[in-house]
């Protein structure tokens, strides 16, 4: 099965959509219900077969086509025929397709589901239909089961653009009693266009509300603002310390040594001195790319397809991305590390490779073991492990090979505009609020003020139904976040450099990574005043994913500061005249 993934995660990621776009049925041909999954209303993430639940199947035995990739099994789709007898435009009236024999065991677990609003969703021709398992009365004694599924399906010509499910034919659930399921299909014409078939999904009263609108502009206007303010003060500041080295450089050596000497140029014989830690630095560095080329590549793609209208598209695109951009971790994080002097390329090689996949797979690996304990849909497979693993080690890996063999050779090479003194400069005392560890903690503030609007709407549409789309609001805010880090961090190195502290590296790389704290801190605030969310389950997922997500947002921005605040480094100092 996981070797059938592996081939068909390729396959399917060209041709899927494709395939969609060219289904078409002709009269009487045979039309697929497919049951997925079936969980409580309010966690998401926490679903099950949906034959977990003692449901019956219909008597038709025989499918058509089947289709699964990597991102459907990694997250829990779990597609079971129905067994209904259903054709194009083809009605059927109320029929009867099988009997629940309802003993005690298979009472209390449906009301246990109805207790905690359980509901259902099924797939035809890859349209999603939700419906509910049933209901309790006000008082909360009776319990009543939904057993008539009542289908209204939708075409324009020979495909079908619409689904509705209706739930009637309420009953009460008495134990060691016959429960008759039925349904019944009506087709009707439809002038929704194929290709348009899945805006009835969409919400676009909650992603184009004016509060979104707004909070892109706020944050243009923020960006604006700080570029323009890092600009003026920027600019004037080395203008006049241009102007004071220049007169300085005028000076006897009597006078130079009676004068004031102190600022970012003092210490120009340290500042491209190799950070501490650089085999860790350079992997962090080189991953931090990585993800950014990621996040732009998949959001162009899902502005040009939609990605949402097909099952595990997105996660598919996304390991398929993060597989064939593996030379842009080596390539930065291999010439960074050759730059830095280290030595031990091939443990770096593999550190930054597996950063990532190491911490994604060892999450999921944790969750996993509770997913299997609750027997959950969301428990990942073996096959799709192997999967997983074969990709990390024969496609990520060697092309991270070949992007540090390049990086190394190509731009390896350093090629400081100053000269590093053997001996290092001693750090001068300072106040406490131009510390490294002052500074790493306010310079997220910006960035995290920058994109907090739009996490609201992602997390919305993860955690809980909607569907993403706004794929453009999307960029503009990837655009914002990177000018405000790379602003914020320039201000922060500069500040810290004219203290004559020339540690700049790690603190323009953790300064800018501080934002995903105050993300993870904001997912707190959203779980619990923002959802309904309870149980073991859920909660380890969510928090267990959350920690992921902003970890990996904190690695792309530290990456980004760091690069933006290394050309403004050497800019400076090029421009300065140094014996």
């Amino acid at each position: 099965h996981g070797f059938l993934l592996t081939q068909n995660s390729l396959v399917f990621f060209f041709f899927f959509l494709l395939l969609s776009v060219l289904l078409q049925y002709t009269d009487k041909e045979e039309v697929v219900l497919w049951m997925n999954t079936v969980g409580p209303y309010h966690n998401r993430q926490e679903t099950y077969k949906y034959f977990s639940l003692p449901f019956c199947a219909g008597s038709k035995k025989t499918i058509s086509h089947y289709h699964e990739t990597l991102g459907e099994a990694l997250q829990g789709v779990e597609l079971e025929f129905s067994g209904l007898d259903i054709r194009f435009k083809d009605e059927v009236m109320q029929t009867t397709y099988c009997e629940i024999d309802l003993d005690k065991a298979k009472r209390d677990a449906f009301v246990y589901a109805i207790k905690n609003h359980y509901w259902y969703q099924m797939y035809i021709d890859d349209l999603p239909i939700w419906g509910i398992v049933g209901e309790a009365d006000e008082n909360g004694e009776d319990h009543y089961l939904w057993t008539y599924k009542k289908l209204e399906i939708g075409f324009n010509g020979n495909r079908i653009v619409d689904v509705n499910l209706t739930s009637e034919g309420k009953v009460r659930l008495v134990p060691n009693t016959r429960i008759s399921m039925s349904y019944s299909v009506k087709w009707k014409k439809s002038d929704v266009k194929f290709e348009d078939r899945f805006d009835k999904y969409l919400d676009p009263s909650f992603f184009q509300h004016r509060i979104h609108w707004f909070s892109i502009f706020n944050s243009f206007m923020m960006v604006i603002f700080l570029v323009g303010l890092v600009s003026m003060i920027l600019m004037r500041t080395l203008r006049k310390d241009y102007a004071r080295y220049s007169k300085e450089e005028e000076m006897d050596d009597m006078d130079r040594d009676l004068g004031d000497e102190y600022g970012w140029k003092q210490v120009h014989g340290d500042v491209f001195r190799p950070s501490s830690h650089p085999l860790i630095f350079s992997s962090l560095i080189g991953s931090g790319c990585q993800i950014f080329s990621v996040s732009l590549i998949v959001i162009i793609v899902a502005m040009v397809e939609d990605l949402y209208t097909e099952r595990g598209s997105m996660l598919s695109t996304a390991i398929f991305v993060y597989a064939a951009t593996s030379p842009v971790n080596g390539y930065f994080g291999g010439s960074l590390y050759a730059k830095q002097g280290g030595r031990r390329w091939i443990k770096q090689m593999f550190i930054g490779a597996f950063m990532i996949p190491a911490m994604v797979c060892g999450t999921a690996f944790f969750i996993n073991f509770i997913a299997i304990y609750y027997h959950a849909s969301r428990a990942i497979p073996f096959g799709t492990m192997v999967a997983v693993c074969c990709i990390c080690f024969f496609v990520i890996l060697p092309l991270n090979l070949v992007g540090t063999i390049l990086g190394r050779n190509l731009s390896g090479q350093p090629n400081f505009p100053c000269r590093v003194n053997a001996v290092p400069r001693p750090i001068p005392e300072k106040k406490w609020f131009m510390e490294p560890a002052v500074i790493v903690c306010l310079g997220g503030i910006l960035p995290f003020g920058s994109i907090f609007i739009e996490m609201y709407f992602i997390f919305t549409s993860f955690w809980a139904y909607k569907i993403y789309y706004v794929y453009g609001f999307m960029m503009l805010v990837l655009v914002i976040l990177c000018i405000v880090t790379v602003c914020v961090t320039i201000v922060c190195t500069y500040f810290l450099l004219n203290a004559e502290d020339y540690r700049w590296q790690w603190t323009s790389f953790l300064s800018a990574a501080s934002t995903a704290v105050y993300v993870y801190m904001y997912s707190f605030y959203y779980y619990f005043f923002k959802t309904k969310m309870y149980g073991l389950f859920q909660t380890s997922f969510y928090f267990g994913y959350m920690a992921v997500f902003s970890t990996a947002l904190g690695i792309m921005c530290g990456a980004v500061g760091y690069m933006g605040t290394s050309a403004f480094v050497r800019k400076i100092y090029t421009n300065v005249k140094i014996d």
